[in-house]
């Protein structure tokens, strides 16, 4: 469908951008990051097993976005690109526009908007990972399998039942 060919591009073109541009200027999106990697938002920080230099991390999560927006851009892996989005695009609005914080209420405004726009972008990651594309879910499969298999098994039982009673004496 035509929508959709234009839809998802619109959708993953601000993820692209926004990865490609917190690539180049890591340094810069890193002093958002570095509250939540550190030891007082998130204690033992340095037992876990990733990257938790705030550069690093920043760098990973615009490559994360590339990467995912430019398949969902493309019609790939839909769900799991749209899937990757949503966590990568929560991380980042909760450590980079925590509104609430903020105390001038010029500033707060602004991250409140920042904040909401990409809740609205989450929205529509959402409806790309519902999107079976007219094709029946996962869900609907499964339970006609279900229904298909317990037919089969009631016919067989059937079908064993009667040559059974015709077998044995009256």
């Amino acid at each position: 469908m035509i929508l959709r060919r234009v839809a998802r591009p619109l959708l993953a073109a601000v993820f692209i951008t926004g990865g490609l541009n917190a690539i180049r200027n890591a340094e810069g999106h890193a002093q958002a990051a570095e509250p939540f990697l550190s030891e007082n938002v998130l204690p033992a920080a340095e037992a876990l097993p990733v990257e938790t230099d705030p550069v690093a991390v920043v760098k990973f999560d615009g490559a994360v976005k590339v990467a995912a927006g430019s398949m969902l851009a493309l019609g790939r892996f839909r769900r799991l690109s749209s899937l990757a989005l949503l966590t990568s695009i929560t991380a980042t609005t909760v450590a980079g526009h925590p509104f609430w914080e903020k105390r001038d209420q010029g500033e707060r405004a602004q991250e409140q908007v920042q904040f909401l726009k990409n809740a609205g972008l989450a929205g529509g990651l959402l409806l790309a990972m519902a999107d079976t594309e007219g094709e029946p879910s996962v869900g609907w499969r499964a339970k006609r399998a279900a229904r298909k298999a317990r037919k089969q098994v009631e016919d067989t039982t059937a079908k064993a039942t009667g040559a059974v009673e015709s077998v044995l004496p009256n």
